[in-house]
């Protein structure tokens, strides 16, 4: 990951350091103009005073005063008329305004050029106007391959407007196709583009850390690709702050310029997030212990298989130290692919991923916000993508297919990686920390079981034997946890185990035992959730630290989710205890 580098030749330096200067200057030139307004109405009022002052003056010089001490302007005012004019020294007020109004002026004037420069720079420009961001796709086709995104507002050269329906443009490196009906052209697109000319980073470099603070040591909260552009909102000792973070001044450059569009590299992006990728190579899931021991190593994760990871370090006793997700631990050496090999299965196995990126995120049964509300996401939670639609993403949830504003997901090519999981204890708090996801995200399960109290022995064994089974596959009707279950067979064959018995459906499953709240939640719990008519459709088996362990999908087979990553309809104590 680049974090340093050297510049280049003199030449490189100094046209660099030139474009700083030109950015600051132009910079300043936009909040002057900014309070050109502001200004005008100070110096009216200065001139105003200055105007009333030399009447006084000339009045207390030519004017005369009656018996009772009352000054005759009018007397003053005809004699400044009748008299001659004097040559006079121009005071230091009138030169104060008049500096500040040639420096107005000439800072808008600047400031203006500098706008049109940047419009004059596209010879077709197009301005995006879509909720959300724009696909661009590789073939005129609304269900075309996605290869890059335009956000709103964001700016494009169109290349060609002779497909009916169709522009082919680029922006940002990116040459595809776009929806015509959502891109202005003409005069129209540069009234548009004329407000949105601001100091952006633009990024040189393949792919670059974005650090939470300005720091190298700092904690990297993401990534930022080459060619794609980041409004500017402060700098600090060689760093440039945008929104998600910072990022080295050293690979970018900063100018005036319009937001353009962010590539889709397809697979081959995944490659660019690992510094020195590895890929495990099992069936199911392998276990991401504490330290390179089987015995003493506490389990921390699990690394489901084809998940990617950054290999840190290799033990001398056959151990990796890996990175994967926000789980840093060790994993048995001989189960992990490298090199070429690691290469050649991500790039099978990357899958296109829809990140939620806040809470409460709405997933509906149609593309439309007049739809219905089938249920609601955590941030971070991912899910496959099914489909991209303009200003709408259709992902994967369990078994069905919905659909989610483009304005609150993040779609790109991802692999699996580790889940935070630690095996149950029996006696300990049945909360017993913040929880996992899915994704390998934070968890919004650490208010679950809060007044629960202790785990059961039995309960402890219900949860550690129901996670074996992750990674298994997903068959409708099924109820096998090695070849095969739906959601409510893997329940029903679990709690067998324990000589519990249960319907094979899950909404006759929810009206067995006692509904409890989330605060009551202990391993070995069910947990439901309903469809968009309020129908119970699936449920899960709570595992303790905010988790689940379910039968989700075909595509996904038995997994650990957050508890809520979608909204839970109704909690089941069933054990009766």
């Amino acid at each position: 990951m680049p974090e340093e580098k050297n510049m280049g030749n003199q030449g490189d330096r100094k046209e660099k350091a030139e474009s700083g200067e030109l950015s600051a200057r132009l910079k300043k030139i936009r909040e002057k103009r900014e309070g050109e307004d502001k200004k005008k109405v100070l110096a009216a009022a200065a001139a105003a005073v200055a105007v009333v002052a030399a009447v006084a003056v000339a009045g207390g010089l030519l004017g005369e005063r009656n018996q009772d001490g009352v000054m005759k302007v009018e007397t003053a005012a005809a004699s400044l008329e009748t008299t001659a004019p004097l040559p006079q020294e121009p005071t230091q007020a009138s030169i104060v305004l008049e500096t500040t109004l040639s420096a107005e002026e000439q800072a808008s004037k600047e400031y203006e050029e500098t706008v049109q420069s940047v419009l004059d720079g596209y010879a077709n420009l197009g301005i995006a106007e879509v909720s959300g961001y724009l696909n661009i796709r590789k073939t005129p086709e609304s269900f075309g391959e996605v290869i890059g995104e335009l956000p709103r507002g964001g700016a494009c050269e169109v290349l060609d407007t002779s497909l009916e329906g169709w522009y082919k443009i680029s922006s940002g490196g990116v040459t595809g196709y776009v929806s015509s009906q959502y891109v202005h052209t003409g005069e129209k697109a540069r009234e548009m583009a004329a407000e949105d000319v601001k100091e952006r980073a633009i990024i040189e470099t393949n792919r670059l850390n974005v650090r939470e603070e300005p720091d190298p040591d700092s904690e990297v909260v993401g990534q930022v690709m080459k060619d794609e552009r980041y409004l500017v909102k402060g700098e600090e000792g060689g760093w440039i702050q945008i929104e998600d973070g910072y990022i080295s001044a050293d690979y970018v450059t900063v100018r005036y310029a319009l937001n353009e569009a962010h590539r889709q590299d397809m697979r081959t992006a995944v490659l660019n997030l690992y510094d020195n990728l590895g890929i495990s190579n099992v069936t199911n899931y392998l276990n991401v212990r504490e330290e390179p021991s089987e015995t003493d190593g506490k389990i921390i994760g699990k690394l489901p298989g084809n998940a990617g990871c950054d290999i840190l370090e290799e033990t001398e006793d056959g151990w990796y130290r890996i990175r994967s997700g926000k789980i840093t631990g060790y994993v048995k050496a001989e189960y992990i692919l490298t090199g070429q090999a690691a290469k050649d299965k991500a790039m099978e196995a990357a899958k296109l991923m829809a990140y939620a990126n806040t809470d409460g995120v709405n997933v509906r049964t149609e593309p439309n916000t007049d739809s219905t509300i089938w249920t609601q996401i955590s941030n971070k939670e991912s899910f496959l993508v099914a489909s991209q639609q303009d200003g709408w993403v259709e992902v994967e949830i369990d078994d069905t297919n919905a659909f989610i504003s483009s304005d609150y997901v993040d779609v790109q090519y991802g692999l699996n990686e580790a889940i935070p999981y630690t095996p149950v204890v029996a006696g300990s708090g049945s909360k017993g920390g913040s929880g996992g996801s899915s994704s390998g995200g934070s968890s919004s399960g650490s208010s679950a079981g809060s007044s629960a109290g202790s785990v059961s022995s039995r309960r402890a064994e219900i949860a550690n034997y129901a996670v074996q089974f992750v990674g298994n596959p997903y068959v409708y009707g099924g109820t096998s946890l090695t070849n095969g279950a739906d959601c409510s067979g893997f329940t029903m064959s679990v709690m067998a185990h324990f000589g519990v018995s249960l319907p094979h459906h899950s909404a006759s499953q929810a009206n067995c035992g006692r509904s409890i709240s989330s605060s009551e939640m202990r391993p070995g719990d069910l947990v439901f959730y309903a469809g968009s008519g309020g129908t119970i459709n699936h449920v899960a088996l709570y595992i303790g630290n905010g988790q689940v362990c379910h039968a989700s999908s075909a595509k996904t087979g038995i997994k650990i989710s957050t508890w809520n990553y979608r909204t839970p309809a109704k909690i089941v104590n069933v054990l009766g205890d």
